[in-house]
């Protein structure tokens, strides 16, 4: 019936022509990138950065957004940023990467019919009666029952699979012969079990995560302590590591991944998304800094609302072309921000130690990275000029530092000085394992206000990701 028939939209996933999975388009915002984050993760391309796309619905109209992707994204062929979809589209991750398309479906009103479709799945039965073999009618009905309830599994969605197979039967049994019943019976059965199982299985896996996380929020807070022993700090990091090893395996099972992840709270997500390409993701972010990103965050929705909006709008120019200076240095883009942090993306403002500019150098520093200042010229107010300098300043930062949170440890020697940070890590015990970010972070061994200004970049960079969910 008409009444029975919606149109749905979706994306269909190409493997050299090809149909390999086909994902429905619901909610307001879905995500697509590397990054296990997003809404749809695509691990196995290189050419797919960690928050690629975004796709809107923007009342009744379907948009997609390039989320600053290495690579591009291209519609029908040509680059774009932000363009509407009208089906049937192409949507290509980069030039060379995967390639999507956007249709429009009838699709019964069926919330079964809208989960994850994983690959074409064929399945033929013998029969001991060669006079009734199975007509390619049964054969169609049987192979999309499969389909449903194994799209059900994959999604997380067990306990969907006794309604889509009761569904099934019941066009099934009108037209198969005994002996065809018993097989989708018995199917069913099987089905059923494995759901009962998975069901089981990942309330299990939940409960050991909220265990895990309890555990290591205790942890947080006793080595937030100021007056810790050493001795009892290095014991808490221990237990810390192998909660945390125990958390990264338990994320990693299947079943974890299809139907026990929990989503994040926006900000917490934000700093997870940004730490995983930095390459310092932890998977106990210290709540001493989460609430110093909150806090900055609510800073810039509210006191500082002004410089915010203007890094947002007036300013959006300068920081284009600071992300794009960043990225042809194979820097993060996201770097710009910290000349938000710095100086309200404004040129003039200068500070008691003579720092002036864009980037707030100092004479020396500015110097020493081809910036010429003299009677009639500052290139530290040169947005162009700065940032080039900034840009090699922070790569040879983030060299110094070697692998690990190497980025982090920048931003933290961009504002308390190399040598500085440089002597906090020759005090730690074991160079291997502590030499790192959150090490230092947590037994305190960087000034406060450092460990104010690297949460305030922070905060600038996952504002800018999606600035209309924090209100701008």
């Amino acid at each position: 019936m008409a009444d029975d028939i919606r149109l749905t939209p979706w994306l269909i996933r190409k493997s050299e022509g090809v149909v390999a999975a086909r994902y429905p388009v619901g909610g307001e915002v879905i995500r697509i990138g590397r990054s296990r984050e997003n809404d749809f993760t695509i691990a196995d391309e290189p050419h797919v950065s960690a928050h690629h796309i975004e796709i809107r619905r923007v009342g009744g109209e379907y948009w997609v957004y390039d989320l600053d992707s290495t690579n591009g994204t291209y519609l029908n062929g040509e680059p774009v940023k932000a363009a509407m979809l009208q089906a049937p589209a192409s949507i290509r991750l980069g030039k060379a990467g995967p390639e999507f398309e956007f249709v429009m479906d009838d699709t019964p009103r069926d919330a079964n019919e809208t989960l994850v479709y994983s690959g074409p799945f064929h399945i033929t039965l013998d029969t001991a009666d060669p006079a009734q073999p199975i007509s390619g009618d049964h054969e169609k009905l049987l192979t999309r029952a499969v389909q449903r309830a194994r799209r059900a599994r994959s999604s997380g969605a067990f306990d969907q699979t006794a309604m889509i197979m009761r569904s099934m039967l019941g066009e099934v049994l009108k037209q198969s012969t005994r002996k065809f019943k018993v097989a989708i019976v018995s199917l069913a059965i099987a089905l059923a079990g494995v759901s009962a199982y998975g069901v089981w299985q990942i309330g299990h896996l939940k409960q050991q995560k909220r265990r895990l996380d309890g555990q290591m929020v205790q942890i947080e807070t006793q080595l937030e302590k100021s007056n810790q022993d050493p001795a009892e700090t290095e014991q808490l990091l221990d237990r810390l590591d192998q909660y945390e090893g125990q958390e990264k395996a338990l994320e990693n099972t299947v079943l974890y991944r299809i139907g026990a992840r929990e989503r994040e709270d926006p900000v917490t997500r934000g700093i997870r998304s940004l730490m995983f390409e930095f390459g310092a993701e932890t998977y106990s972010i210290p709540p001493e800094f989460l609430d110093a990103v909150n806090n900055f965050i609510v800073r810039y929705q509210g006191p500082d609302r002004g410089t915010t909006e203007r890094a947002l709008g007036d300013a959006r120019s300068y920081v284009e072309s600071m992300r794009e200076i960043f990225k042809q240095n194979n820097l993060p883009p996201d770097l710009a921000y910290v000349a938000l942090a710095e100086s309200g993306m404004h040129a003039d403002p200068d500070s008691p130690a003579g720092a002036v500019g864009w980037w707030q150098f100092t004479p020396a520093t500015a110097k020493h990275f081809g910036l010429k200042i003299d009677g009639e010229t500052d290139e530290r107010k040169d947005a162009r000029k700065s940032t080039e300098a900034a840009a090699k300043y922070i790569r040879d930062l983030i060299l110094d530092f070697g692998a690990g949170s190497s980025v982090m440890l920048a931003l933290a020697a961009y504002d308390l000085g190399p040598a500085k940070v440089k002597q906090a890590i020759r005090r730690v015990s074991d160079p291997i394992r502590q030499r790192n970010f959150w090490y230092l972070y947590r037994i305190h061994a960087l000034p406060v206000e450092t460990r104010e200004y690297v949460p305030k970049v922070i905060a600038a960079m996952i504002i800018a990701r999606n600035p209309q969910q924090f209100g701008f």
